[in-house]
């Protein structure tokens, strides 16, 4: 699932006219970068959610064929939060466990890496499985720590320091069983229930992730990756 229903305050007056997600870098929408990402590590099925000004991005993205892939939409009238549009997307996911990213970022992430959480999430125990990445400067404080592959809220090791959740994680439908469909529901305290249960795990990428929150760093990362291309 790609999330693609936030507003996008902060990328004003960008998406006053365009959704976040269909905003370029490097010569595409960001959330094709993710399209193509996915459907490189086999990733055929995919469901986005939208709300502002989501039949833009149906009209670009279409049923998926172009990009080799299936496209279902989970349309929402106002922005659901990530939980709540999740659990209503629920019906269009045939899976009991599934990827997430957030469509407005641009990660170099290999989403292949996700097969064996995955397939753990599937045999057992964990509900939710969550990439980590090193704190940006604009968010220092990070938002969970990582100990020996556990997501934890008191590390047994007094080196282990917040790390910056990216928007890029594994989920159980289970995860999502007492959240109402079609209400807005935020995903964080989700998490850290899951956390508290020691049921959720996490990998540290340190590749390329990017926040795109501003239109400063949207156009800092299409000069970049542009000329990147052209080299």
């Amino acid at each position: 699932m790609i999330l693609a229903a936030g507003r996008g305050e902060r990328m004003r007056p960008l998406t006053d006219q365009m959704p976040k997600p269909m905003l370029e870098v490097g010569g595409k929408p960001l959330v094709v970068w993710h399209i193509e990402r996915l459907r490189a590590a086999g990733f055929r099925c995919i469901v986005i959610n939208h709300a502002h000004l989501g039949q833009q991005i149906e009209a670009a993205l279409g049923n998926g064929a172009a990009f080799g892939v299936s496209i279902a939409y989970s349309r929402e009238i106002s922005a659901l939060e990530t939980a709540g549009g999740i659990a209503t997307a629920l019906p269009l996911i045939e899976s009991e466990v599934f990827p997430v990213v957030n469509g407005d970022i641009y990660c170099e992430y290999d989403f292949g890496r996700l097969d064996e959480p995955m397939a753990r999430l599937t045999e057992g125990h964990d509900i939710a499985h969550l990439v980590m990445v090193d704190n940006p400067p604009h968010h220092p404080q990070g938002d969970f720590v990582l100990d020996t592959g556990r997501v934890v809220s008191s590390p047994r090791d007094a080196h282990c320091s917040p790390l910056t959740f990216s928007g890029i994680g594994v989920y159980h439908r289970a995860l999502f069983a007492h959240t109402p469909a079609g209400e807005k529901a935020p995903l964080a305290p989700l998490l850290r229930r899951a956390i508290d249960a020691n049921r959720a795990s996490g990998e540290h990428f340190s590749g390329r992730w990017e926040d795109v929150g501003t239109p400063a760093r949207l156009k800092a990362l299409d000069n970049e990756l542009r000329q990147h291309h052209a080299a």
